[in-house]
């Protein structure tokens, strides 16, 4: 069955490639074009288009395939298009005429744009929710770790005096402040596309407000051709989102991944948590953090892959946007996995103790060094010089008595400023 069946066939080859992989990934999306269609039917019953009995039987319907589709037991059969085929055959099936009314005022570009603003929404808010766990669970390491001391590194080097507190509430507020890309996503998923038709909208007078609010959507994508220009941009925009998020995710799991090295030693993974060799036994090998970086990378890319699928395309539906399903939705779903993951693993985190009072870290305290001569009024550059020919010529002896003033430093981490940027995200 097609939604726009006209009594001829269509080759097999043909249609094989154009249905590509809609009906394993409308799985995603079918539960929203059921919940579009209540809302549709509604309004077109208000504006006297159905009758409040065809209406009942109607939401009767698609009630038990919501249902269904929450149980895993709503399948798309190799003899429809998409989601929206099977659904309107098992309308028409159960309520008979009101099934072949319920496409009244819509096109299947709505009709499935809408599905996806729903879907994006939906997953948005998931997101955000898995952010802010992870976030406080980040926090809550930063305060417990707080005066466990750690190497600084900038070019690869051992550089000054941090400490985990420094370095856990850092990417607290870093995913903080990748949050506000997934704000903006979802301001713009959080528009209702439906009643836009085809793009040009229809000569039935319909309600468009009333699909709006029954559907929870903050505000309504007013422009009939201008809704239809959200195919793409919804995309790209949670696209967007979750490369930020995963630049930053990747850059936590490097670290992790170095600071587990013997080399380092910083941290340890319970046993359960490591994978090994199949001929050196001594291995523990961190692979969680390695393919989360490795993911995160990809995810990095997702940006680019949508830009070009559609960065060409002038206004209007065309149908190089399914392959945006193909895309994103693996990605959005494998997103998720890493999220859940960390949220797994980072309380397992072993922080060690006393790799500070190895010798080669002696030099990070230089800095102290010369705050103290600066105290002591020497000018910096003068402290600068004398501090660097003692470490050439062996008389240095490191200040490792010190304590920072600053709110963001080591002895003043400002987690409740942090903690106030977490408590004031949210979507909308």
């Amino acid at each position: 069955m097609k939604l726009w069946d006209k009594g001829f066939s269509v080759n097999q080859q043909i249609e094989n490639f154009t249905v590509g992989k809609d009906r394993e990934l409308d799985d995603y999306l079918a539960k929203y074009d059921m919940l579009a269609s209540k809302a549709q039917a509604n309004m077109l019953t208000k504006k006297g288009l159905l009758s409040e009995e065809e209406n009942q039987s109607l939401q009767k319907a698609l009630d038990q395939l919501l249902e269904k589709e929450s149980k895993g037991e709503f399948f798309i059969d190799e003899g429809f298009e998409d989601m929206h085929s099977k659904i309107e055959a098992e309308l028409i099936k159960t309520c008979g005429d009101a099934g072949k009314k319920i496409h009244t005022a819509r096109s299947r570009n709505d009709q499935v744009l809408v599905a996806i603003q729903l879907f994006h929404k939906d997953y948005l808010e998931q997101v955000m929710a898995k952010i802010k766990e992870l976030s406080s669970i980040l926090l809550e390491k930063a305060k417990e770790h707080k005066d466990d001391l750690l190497p600084g590194y900038t070019h690869f080097q051992a550089a000054m005096p941090s400490s985990f507190g420094l370095w856990f509430s850092a990417y607290a507020e870093n995913l903080i402040s990748d949050a506000a890309f997934l704000q903006a996503a979802y301001t713009v998923a959080d528009q209702n596309p439906l009643g836009s038709g085809a793009g040009f909208g229809t000569s039935f007078d319909i309600d468009r407000d009333q699909t709006t609010q029954e559907l929870g959507f903050n505000s309504m994508a007013v422009s009939s051709v201008g809704a239809q220009m959200l195919r793409g941009k919804t995309e790209k925009a949670v696209a967007m989102a979750m490369a930020m998020l995963g630049g930053t995710l990747s850059k936590l799991s490097y670290d992790l991944v170095m600071y587990n090295s013997q080399d380092m030693g910083f941290v340890k993974l319970p046993n359960e948590m490591t994978t090994g060799s199949s001929i050196m036994p001594h291995k523990k090998n961190p692979d969680v953090f390695e393919l989360t970086r490795a993911h995160c990378n990809r995810i990095q890319a997702l940006p680019n892959d949508v830009m070009l699928c559609i960065n060409n395309l002038p206004s209007g539906y065309h149908r190089d946007f399914q392959i945006l399903k193909e895309i994103l939705i693996e990605p959005m779903l494998q997103f998720q996995n890493i999220l859940d993951i960390l949220i797994f693993a980072l309380p397992q985190l072993e922080i060690k103790q006393d790799y500070m009072n190895q010798a080669k870290y002696d030099s990070i305290y230089t800095v102290e060094n010369i705050n103290k001569k600066i105290q002591e009024g020497v000018p910096f550059r003068d402290a600068y010089r004398d501090v660097g020919l003692s470490v050439e010529d062996g008389s240095y002896e490191p200040l490792k008595s010190f304590k920072t003033q600053h709110v963001g430093s080591i002895h003043d981490l400002g987690l409740d400023r942090i903690h106030a940027k977490l408590e004031a995200l949210k979507l909308n």
